[in-house]
This record gives structure tokens, sequence and C-alpha cells, in this order.
């Protein structure tokens, strides 16, 4: 230190006191505010037995649920990822992630970057730009509903007050699970004759069911005393307040959630504060997340059960069950009831209704544009495609090509997939969305919806009739690199002059995943400004396998050079370096 600093500062020099406060407080704050975290993955595969039944699950550190994410907004994640899975690629997206400024990162196979191969590493880069709960997951072919999935979970800078109070923040993550492989269920879907895959054997939280042992076969190993298998506890003090976050991965279900006896009121849905509501049961659908509060304020005698059941298809797969443990009771202490069962599976009323009353907090409302530039109606449809039964958008079942849309746009290789406009619309005025598809042949297609860079786009989801009589399926759609409003709910057949005028311009929740339910619509509004390209479709994961998705690109021209470590696969493999 020189003398005239050192002579400055024992003086009290207050120019000079309040510019070293000033660069300390700059300092720790980026500190503070801008952390960057670490994490290294080696993906495998073990054997687990998360319902008792011993099968092969893809796990990251020989963990399925994968390890939680914790970070602050503004925080950097780094995730290197080791693909030890010898004979399969993979790659992670990380769900309502917005991957501003970094769309390579994304981590969808075929929309921005090659898959990750066998025995190669990759390393993800990534801020978390605003607080909430989101998820990780696979997204190459079927692997999610093998086990390769988790929790990111993003706390408010310091000093930020969230818009509600409790004691102890807490966190679960529900599941379906089959027994048979992800090679079997995709080998049956892209058969002819189509082999469906069928109803869950079980559904897990936190990772853990419970799957009867008498009803596995002579070959199976099922062991009902398997510790991997016994139920998640979660442990409350009796009086406490606490804040649950919830999220759903599952690759098919529809779920409903209760807590046996406790009223949860919603506060949070993918990110966004909710208008609070007080719920018996929560309805949430494959990547949607919620926080609900809730009280311990019950008999603190006994324990009790959280349970999950199918909705929106005839379940039949038994209640998943988890153990609310009051202390000190012992927290393997059965509680003294059955399971909740949950309402009734098909009445789509109650489930409607649920929906519409998610809104935004009054406090935090982002007004929507008042008006679009643009509406997209997609009409779902089951279909069939040279005898092969899919999904369809406006009678366009979607393909994935070997060269990711990001890469090729970037690189104007035009030649790599379609360049016609993908279908704006369908005969909505003469279409009958509750019958049998009088032609229900489709064609696939790898076209895209090209949107002008900060353009305001209105997107109509309508649900129709499958291929079997009156049958209609509960779809929740996913959209990658934003958030968009949910404007409108309605039953029956969407009509652009009419429904409009109804949209809720006011309060609209923001989400990144919304439900469409059966013979119904759902429109929603986003802002065409995250460059890159960008999936949207169906979460369910045999549905996106099976052609239910789109892909939207903005503002390409506005992303910096993409780096060579997503490159590899089909016209990119001359581009790679390591």
């Amino acid at each position: 230190m020189s003398a005239s600093y050192s002579a400055s500062w024992r003086r009290g020099n207050p120019r000079l006191l309040l510019l070293l406060l000033c660069t300390i407080w700059s300092t720790t704050g980026y500190l503070v505010q801008a952390k960057v975290h670490y994490h290294k993955w080696d993906i495998s595969y073990k054997f687990k037995s998360p319902d008792c039944y011993k099968k092969l699950a893809i796990t990251i550190n020989g963990q399925t649920p994968g390890p939680t994410i914790n970070a602050q907004q503004g925080d950097t994640i780094v995730v290197r990822v080791k693909n030890n899975l010898l004979t399969e690629n993979v790659a992670i997206h990380w769900h309502g992630i917005r991957q501003i400024g970094t769309p390579w990162f994304d981590g969808t196979e075929g929309v921005t970057q090659c898959p990750i191969v066998a025995g190669d590493t990759f390393d993800y880069r990534f801020v978390v730009d605003r607080p909430g709960t989101y998820l990780y997951h696979a997204h190459y072919g079927m692997q999610r509903s093998a086990g390769l999935y988790g929790l990111i979970r993003v706390a408010v800078p310091d000093g930020v007050v969230e818009p509600f109070a409790y004691d102890f923040d807490r966190s679960i993550i529900l599941n379906d699970w089959w027994h048979s492989s992800t090679y079997e269920q995709a080998t049956g879907l892209a058969s002819i004759p189509f082999a469906w895959v069928g109803e869950p054997q079980s559904l897990l939280i936190n990772g853990r069911g419970k799957f009867n042992c008498s009803l596995a076969g002579p070959t199976a190993v099922c062991n009902a005393t398997n510790p991997e298998c016994s139920p998640y506890v979660l442990t409350v003090v009796p009086g406490k307040t606490y804040r649950l976050r919830i999220a759903s991965i599952t690759s098919l279900s529809a779920l409903n959630f209760e807590i046996e006896g406790h009223n949860m009121t919603v506060v949070e849905a993918d990110g966004h504060y909710v208008k609070p509501f007080v719920i018996k049961n929560l309805n949430i659908y494959s990547g949607e997340t919620y926080s609900v509060l809730f009280t311990a304020d019950r008999d603190p005698s006994r324990n009790y059960w959280l349970a999950v059941n199918v909705i929106s298809r005839k379940p039949e797969t038994p209640t998943g069950t988890a153990v609310l443990n009051y202390y000190p009771n012992h927290p393997r202490k059965s509680p003294p009831t059955s399971p909740p069962v949950g309402p009734l599976w098909n009445d789509t009323m109650y489930r409607f209704n649920q929906s519409l009353a998610i809104r935004s907090h009054p406090d935090h409302v982002h007004p929507p544009p008042l008006t679009s530039d643009r509406m997209i109606i997609l009409l779902n449809t089951q279909n069939r495609v040279d005898g092969y039964t899919r999904w369809s958008l406006n009678n366009v079942s979607f393909n994935m090509p070997h060269t990711p849309y990001l890469i090729a746009l970037k690189e104007n290789l035009r030649h790599v997939f379609d360049q016609r406009p993908a279908p704006e619309t369908y005969d909505y005025r003469n279409y009958d969305i509750y019958s049998v598809p009088k032609n229900f042949n489709a064609t696939t297609g790898t076209s895209i919806y090209r949107l002008d860079f900060n353009s305001t786009v209105d997107v109509i989801l309508q649900n129709a009739n499958m291929i079997e009589a009156n049958k209609s399926e509960t779809h929740p759609w996913h959209l990658h690199g934003h958030d968009f409003w949910v404007l409108g709910y309605g039953l029956g057949k969407f009509d652009p002059e009419v429904h409009p005028k109804g949209y809720n311009l006011v309060n609209p929740i923001m989400k990144n995943t919304v439900a469409l339910h059966r013979y119904g619509w759902t429109a929603i509004r986003f802002r065409a400004d995250n460059p890159g390209a960008w999936a949207f479709h169906c979460h369910i994961e045999s549905h996106f396998f099976m052609g239910m998705g789109i892909v939207f690109e903005e503002g390409v021209d506005r992303v910096g050079e993409l780096p060579t470590s997503i490159m590899g696969c089909g016209d990119s493999k001359s581009s790679r370096r390591p």
C-alpha cells in the first residue's frame, strides 16, 4: 500500500472509503449473484429395483433419479457428461431453462445438438436466469423412461422476498415405471402390427414405488424387502408450514397428487408465481412443476399418506405412495388408513376447472401483448403412415433429420430438411373432432415454422378423436426456449373468429408446459425473442417418438458461432473438432 493511500485510509478519506466500499460491494455482489456450479456426471446402466422389481436403469453417478441441481438466479451451471452407456447415444435437456444466448446447450438431439456418442464427454454450460422449480431429463429416443431425470431448484437472489412464507422447502419428483426396456417399447411403437407400451407397472415418488412381487414372472427378480423400494418418507414438524415442490417427469401418465387429510395452496407453476388457491389434490401433467404450501396441522400422533393416482387414462396401475411422517413418530410407521384413491379418472371437468384456476399472482403479472402477429392452429390426431401408427399435427407426422436443425440453419445446409412451410392450420370449419377421421392416413415431414424475430405468435392446440371411436387423450405440450402465456382453454372446437374474444389478457399464467384436454383446445401466446431452433412437442414420451411435435426457428442469424462439440452427426461430421 502506498504512503498516500495508507494515510488517506487512516484519515478516513470519505471519497476513498466510498470507493472502497463500492468496490467491495460490487465484487462480493458479483460473487454472490453469479456463482458457477460444476457437476461431473457418469451416465451408465445399473441394475435397479425402484419398485422392488430388478431391471436395468439409466443412472447418473449410479443414481435414479439423478442428483438435484441447486442454484441461485443468475448462476452458471456446468455439467460434464460422460456417456458410459457403451452402446447408446445420449442428450440431456434442461427443461424450463430458456438457454438465452446458449441455444446449443438446450440438449435436444436432432434440434440443437448431435447426441453424445458412447464413450464421449460433453460439457453443458448455461445460466439459470430466473428462480423456480425445473427439471432435466434425457432427450434421445425414449431414454427418459429408463430413469435419466432429475430436479433443478433455483432460489431467488439474496434479499428478494417471495410472495408467500414457509418454514421448510422440500421437493418430490413423480414418475411412472415400466419393467420392459425402452428398446422393447420403441420397437413395438415402430412395428407393424403396432404394439402399445401399455400402462406402467408402478408409480414412483422420488424414485420409490411398490410392485406386487407375486405378479412377477418366474424368471424375474423381485424382492419386496429390498431397501431400494422402501417408501419415500417426508418428515414434518407439527405446526410448521412447508413449501413442497412437485415435479412430474412421467412418460405417459397424467397424475393426481394428494396429501392425505391436508389442504394445499398452489403458489408456483413452472417457475411463475400463482394467485394462491386452495385444493385438496393437484392434477399434474408430464413436464409440469408446481409449488404448494401445506401446514402440518393434523393429529400428530399418526403418519399420513402421500398418494399419486393415474387420471385421464383408465388406471391399471396401483396408487403410488409415500409417507408423511409427523415427528417424532417412527418414519416407518404405516398410516392407519388406506391410501387416497383420488378423483374419478375420467372427470374431465374437474381437471379442466383446475387448469382455469391457475392465474398469475397479482404482484407478479407479466402482461401479454394484446394482439399477435400470427396464429398457428395445430390439430392433434392419431393417424397411419404407410401402415405405421403415428401422431400428427395438421396431418403431418414429425420426423427428425440426421443433421440438427440449429446446425443446418446456422450453416445454411438447406438440403437436410424440407424447406417448404409447415401447415399453419386445418379445415376447422368442416372437420368433426368427435368422430374417427374419415381418412386417417397422414404424411411424414421435416418442415419447420420460421418465425419473424420479436414477433408475437399464438398457437392453438386442438384435440380430436383418435383412430379408436370415442377416445381422445390429454396431451401435455412443452415449448423449449420460452415461457408462454396461457390465454385460454375450451371444450369442443376452437373458432378463430369467436374464442379469441374471450382470452384472458389480464392475468394469464406463464408456463412452459400446458395440458390439452380431451376433445378440447388450449391457446398460448409467446414472443419469438430467443434466437435459435426450439422444439415444441407433446411431453408424453411415446407420442413425441411417434411424431407429435414441431420445431420453431427464430433469429438464427443472431446466434453466435456454434461450438463444434455439438456437431458430428449427419452433414456436420466434418465440422466436429475435439
